[in-house]
């Protein structure tokens, strides 16, 4: 039985996490059913995720608490954990401690999803703008009526030299826009040393403006959040799109804010859009950006667009589903734009995924237990980065040593009968890329029979 030393010894009392499991079990029908009883959570310095009906108790209550408590004294964010009860009420429980080569993830994968390659990204976060050769300034774009109005706004500004703007360009590598050469001609903006003069430059332009020195590259590395969320997304520009679908540009170059979201010049824009368009950049999204004005100079006057995000990137065929309310088949979903398939539980016959072997950009694949035929036609999918899979599918490639060598992150698909087991076998995927493994502390205890 597996039982490495935990990073918090405090958390190894099966009298901890009684008072939770308990919780967890109440309505329970497997163990009046003679079955083992199976409950997985999680719980971090600052919430939880514990399934369960009705109300939290006070003990149970009490005892997160105090889980939080020494965690936050251990300096350790969360732990997962799982628990099979039986009939009889003897129970195992795992307790899995944070990995470096694990990131935490919402629902499936439980356990989190397994970084083989460090500090890698989804190919979306990777992906590059296209050129657009044909792309032009918006007729909207005045350089002289932007220059007019932001002096009227601005009686007396003094504005940045040629000197400095050619500095910006030559750190930012890229030539501005004239309208935006022409903005921080008229204004110098220094939120650290003249906050008054800042604002009035930001009430002036529309925005919480930025300096001259303060301009940036959106990156897309920033805004990603995970391989959990960004291993089934899709950055994909339509042809009339006139922003490209991408989670960053080196061409996005960010002036200002509202607060929370940020407003860049585009550079580079969609085969429908225009050099110097500015565009919103949307905390909360990943990828992609809204239009809010085809120019710079319609930005300050107010003449704003209207029609929200384009969204282009998380559907057919980039993206496909093959299971109940989805695509029926493998053969439906296969397209050479394909890059994520997702097989879902689904009534009939286990699928082949022949019809997508060798697919030139497919990179990621999430099939639920029991829904592949062969297992090991994975290796056919020869540019696989993410693989989510059931654990008999894991075991069937592992023992054939026929795991993708491609593979930047994985995630195991836990169900009942892999329930504890789900540690050792992750560890052994982990180990073919020479990733730490996963820590686990198993500890047992009695909750006594059903009453």
């Amino acid at each position: 039985m597996e039982d490495q030393r935990p990073p918090l010894s405090s958390l190894d009392a099966f009298g901890t996490w009684e008072p939770v499991l308990r919780l967890m079990l109440a309505g329970d029908t497997e163990r009046g059913a003679a079955r083992p009883a199976r409950v997985a959570g999680r719980i971090s310095q600052y919430g939880w995720s514990l399934a369960h009906r009705g109300s939290m108790s006070s003990a149970a209550r009490l005892a997160v608490v105090g889980i939080q408590r020494a965690l936050a004294r251990g300096g350790v964010q969360e732990v997962a954990f799982r628990a099979e009860v039986r009939p009889d009420g003897k129970t195992v429980l795992g307790v899995v401690w944070p990995s470096p080569a694990v990131e935490p993830a919402l629902g499936y994968p439980d356990l989190g999803v397994l970084v083989l390659a460090e500090d890698s990204l989804p190919g979306p976060w990777l992906r590059r703008p296209d050129p657009v050769p044909a792309a032009v300034p918006a007729p909207s774009a005045d350089p002289e009526l932007l220059e007019r109005t932001l002096r009227e706004r601005l009686l007396g500004a003094v504005g940045a030299t040629e000197e400095e703007i050619a500095a910006a360009e030559a750190r930012l590598g890229v030539t501005l826009s004239e309208e935006l050469k022409v903005l921080y001609r008229v204004v110098r903006v220094d939120w650290r040393e003249d906050f008054e003069t800042a604002n009035r430059a930001g009430d002036a332009v529309g925005c919480e403006l930025g300096g001259l020195d303060d301009l940036y590259a959106v990156e897309a590395a920033r805004r990603h959040l995970g391989w959990d969320h960004g291993a089934t997304r899709a950055a994909v520009t339509a042809p009339d799109a006139a922003v490209q679908g991408l989670a960053g540009s080196p061409g996005w170059i960010g002036f200002g804010g509202n607060g929370g979201d940020e407003f860049a010049v585009d550079l580079t824009p969609g085969p429908g859009g225009y050099v110097g368009q500015v565009i919103l950049v949307d905390h909360e999204q990943t990828l992609g950006a809204e239009l809010v004005a085809d120019s710079l100079t319609d930005f300050v006057l107010g003449r704003m667009r209207e029609g929200g995000r384009e969204r282009h990137g998380d559907e057919l065929p980039a993206v496909a589903e093959v299971g109940t309310g989805h695509l029926e088949t493998v053969q439906a979903a296969a397209h050479p734009a394909l890059e994520v398939l997702t097989v879902k539980d689904r009534p009939g016959t286990p699928v082949s995924l022949a019809p997508v072997a060798g697919l030139p950009r497919l990179r990621s694949l999430v099939a639920s237990p029991g829904t592949l035929a062969d297992p090991l036609e994975i290796a056919g999918l020869t540019g696989l980065e993410y693989l989510e899979a059931g654990a008999p599918e894991w075991r069937v490639l592992l023992d054939a040593g026929a795991v993708p060598r491609t593979l930047k992150a994985a995630a195991v698909m836990v169900r009942d009968q892999d329930h504890l087991p789900v540690v050792a076998l992750a560890n052994e995927i982990l180990a073919l890329w020479d990733r730490p493994p996963i820590a686990q502390t198993l500890i047992e205890g009695d909750l006594g029979p059903v009453a």
